[in-house]
């Protein structure tokens, strides 16, 4: 690389910040390439880098389950996202929860004080020449540039459809009809739940099935299981939204002693704690049908939504067939896609591939071996799948426990997710000694 050179990652979000922070730690200047606010999508807000779109949750940090295990390896590789996160937490319990502004501030801020990374806003549509370069545009890539993805790799995309969570004020809650409890009385009483019994249940399900949706687009409509609206839950089944975001299990309402019929769960949003979004609500309902059934949960018949669900396409490649497990394509030498695009799904998953990323684009430029996590981390395990997966059925994936090597032991699920977490740790700090001690 020449010493005037810059590393262009183009996209601000989550993966193109943390690929832009792990090279300014390693005296790496680059330069971000943003479209908003010259190109808006459809579901950002603001022209803010590091911008959460659909929750304010980065998930649980249960040592012991994948996505803390995830978040684990991430602090220990000095994850901006993390640092952001901490400076922007809000009350959540067990989950990693922020205030989506704050985080954002203060993500720039420390981007901003390397002296290392600069920010063009500025839409790409087409692969830039230079090597290394990081493709991060996320699921909202636009049409343009995705064509110019799909040219030059050779592969075809798929994509599903992702939709947001509605969030109410604080404020306009009915605290008589609600309370404040965490599941199974883990930790502070940080959720607002709302309660519901049978046949309020009935009526809003009712309701919810009858609304109207978003007009079918001229494709086939695909889900990502993960993230499913809560109308497509319930059309699936009498109970699948009692056993799914209306689960009742671990919160006996205070008022009765006893668990209600349904129950649905509101997360804080910021701060200061004056939103709240509801949990596991992410719809494709139109706006006006969105009001009219929410506020049939009986807390927020008087709700005022402060923000309304919307519908959205995700787009990402098909790994297996064109990405390598150190986020490089296999086509391509120098060529990287981070993020939702390569084909891992959520917040923390993207910025643990942005990490990856910046790391092996680093290691290019000096003439370093790249590095491929191994599988029993959980960097590795998400790799190893989106790399490995049946190409003519691939779909992005969360990290999950099922993800890594088998614990190896017959015992009690806790006990093979402790075993796991700590073969994972082991495996990671003596990759991390041997490999990125310079870089921790």
């Amino acid at each position: 690389m020449k010493n005037n050179q810059k590393v262009i990652i183009a996209g601000g979000g989550l993966a193109g910040c943390e690929a832009a922070y792990q090279l300014a730690l390693r005296n790496i200047p680059s330069v971000i390439k943003e479209m908003r606010p010259v190109r808006m999508t459809p579901v950002h807000k603001t022209d803010h880098l590091a911008e959460l779109v659909c929750s304010n949750s980065l998930k649980s940090e249960n040592p012991f389950c994948a996505n803390g295990i995830l978040l684990k390896e991430m602090r220990k590789l000095n994850s901006l996202v993390l640092q952001a996160a901490e400076y922007a937490r809000v009350p959540a319990g067990q989950a990693l929860a922020v205030d989506r502004s704050l985080m954002s501030e203060y993500a720039e801020k420390k981007l901003a004080e390397t002296g290392l990374v600069s920010i063009e806003r500025e839409e790409i549509t087409e692969i830039p020449e230079e090597r290394p370069c990081i493709i991060a545009t996320g699921p909202m890539t636009s049409q343009t540039l995705s064509k110019a993805i799909s040219d030059r790799i050779g592969s075809g995309y798929f994509y599903f459809y992702d939709a947001v969570s509605p969030v109410v004020s604080e404020e306009s809650i009915d605290k008589d009809l609600s309370f404040k409890a965490s599941r199974y009385g883990k930790g502070d009483a940080e959720y607002i739940n709302c309660p519901m019994n049978k046949e309020e249940y009935d009526a809003f399900l009712e309701a919810l099935l009858s609304a109207e949706r978003v007009e079918e687009k001229e494709y086939e409509q695909k889900f990502f299981e993960g993230c499913l609206p809560v109308e497509e839950i319930a059309s699936r089944g009498y109970d699948t939204l009692r056993f799914g975001p209306m689960k009742p299990v671990g919160l006996p309402d205070p008022k009765t002693g006893q668990e209600p019929y349904a129950a649905v769960q509101l997360r804080q949003e910021n701060k200061e704690g004056t939103m709240f979004n509801l949990v596991g609500f992410q719809t494709r309902l139109k706006w006006p049908e969105q009001k009219k059934v929410f506020s049939m949960i009986p807390a927020l018949k008087n709700a005022e939504f402060l923000r309304l669900g919307v519908m959205h396409r995700n787009i990402f490649v098909n790994a297996p067939s064109v990405m390598t497990a150190t986020g490089e394509t296999s086509c391509e030498k120098g060529l990287f896609i981070a993020g939702q695009l390569s084909g891992v799904e959520g917040y923390v998953e993207s910025s643990a591939s942005g990490i990856l990323c910046g790391i092996n684009a680093a290691r290019m430029i000096n003439g370093e071996k790249m590095l491929e996590f191994p599988e029993e981390t959980a960097i590795g395990s998400l790799m190893k799948y989106i790399t490995t997966a049946d190409a003519k059925h691939f779909q992005p994936m969360n990290i999950n426990m099922g993800l890594f090597p088998p614990a190896g032991i017959r015992a009690k699920k806790q006990e093979r997710y402790r075993r796991i977490a700590e073969k994972a740790e082991k495996a990671f700090d003596e990759f991390a000694e041997e490999n990125l001690k310079r870089g921790l």
